[in-house]
């Protein structure tokens, strides 16, 4: 990477506000000052993080920690959106913030960006339950999405250990309630797969930046992904869509990934395996890894012949 990319002041963001019915949503955007020639990005975070920590994290001598300034770099406008029961939108008392309401939530705010912007389709990147709120809304809106990418993704759950093991805590996760989050429980995501495949400075200001915004977290996730799955079709995810698995990750079982994979029906489709990653993939060391796969699906061409 050149040391004149990494020290480029980092793209200004925007805070907008939407609602889904009398859910009030908070989203984030970065764009190119010279127009988004190369598409839009939309971000949608997983079940222990809002969005910002997510996909905007700021930390010194590491370039383009923030996945939204590398697309932004790139010549993509980019936004997020922090869920409801999430970071700085609605976190009213009995909030379940399950994965259907994630997908509603990612309507509202597409309705919001399409209105505000004219883009009529995004590309649309999702982590571990985000990935199964990103894939629901590709179901139910595909006109929507250009382009799919699910990362940490869970099908079945068939061969996760660590949806094994929350199984075990369900009764601590009581429908409409929130669980009590602290940064010793962001550093047990880093260590509970394959310890030291993030840096403890990145760690350390991903904590700081979720814990920032919230104390707590909605229950609807993990309750939808130990009990509820499968929750997606793969027969009815029409557009093109790429799964990246990190190599070390807990949640995504390979063989269910793959067997998901098979049932997509658009040819146009990726697997990756991502070397040295765990689950949370924008904060590991070999996060460039992952930006270079999701740019290259993002701006890949368009097929011209699809056979007879």
């Amino acid at each position: 990477m050149s040391t004149t990319a990494a020290l480029k002041p980092a793209p200004r963001g925007e805070e907008h506000w939407t609602r889904n019915g009398d859910a009030e949503l908070f989203l984030w955007r970065k764009a190119p000052e010279a127009g988004a020639k190369a598409g839009t990005v939309l971000f949608v975070h997983g079940s222990s993080m809002a969005s910002q920590p997510t996909f905007d994290l700021e930390v010194p001598g590491r370039p383009f920690s923030s996945a939204m300034d590398y697309f932004v770099d790139k010549g993509f406008e980019t936004w997020t959106v922090d869920l409801r029961g999430y970071g700085r939108s609605d976190k009213r008392p009995g909030t379940e913030a399950t994965i259907a309401q994630g997908a509603e939530d990612l309507a509202a705010a597409t309705d919001y960006i399409i209105a505000e912007t004219g883009v009529p389709a995004f590309h649309v990147y999702g982590i571990s339950s985000g990935a199964l709120r990103a894939a629901t809304f590709a179901e139910r809106h595909p006109e929507r999405v250009k382009r799919l990418a699910l990362d940490a993704f869970v099908w079945t759950g068939e061969g996760s250990h660590t949806l094994e093991n929350r199984r075990k805590k369900l009764p601590d996760f009581p429908r409409g309630g929130r669980r009590p989050i602290d940064k010793a429980f962001v550093y047990s995501i880093f260590n509970r797969d394959h310890p030291g495949t993030a840096e403890d400075k990145v760690i350390e200001a991903f904590a700081d930046a979720i814990t920032a915004l919230d104390d707590s977290m909605p229950n609807g996730t993990y309750i939808d992904m130990c009990t509820h799955l499968p929750v997606i079709d793969p027969a009815k995810i029409t557009v093109p869509t790429i799964v990246m698995r990190g190599e070390y990750d807990g949640i995504a079982g390979m063989d269910d990934l793959i067997a998901f994979f098979r049932k997509l029906p658009n040819s146009d489709k990726q697997f990756a395996v991502m070397p040295g990653i765990s689950h949370a993939s924008f904060q590991q060391k070999n996060y460039m890894l992952v930006y270079h796969i999701l740019h290259g699906f993002f701006t890949q061409p368009e097929p011209i012949y699809r056979g007879g």
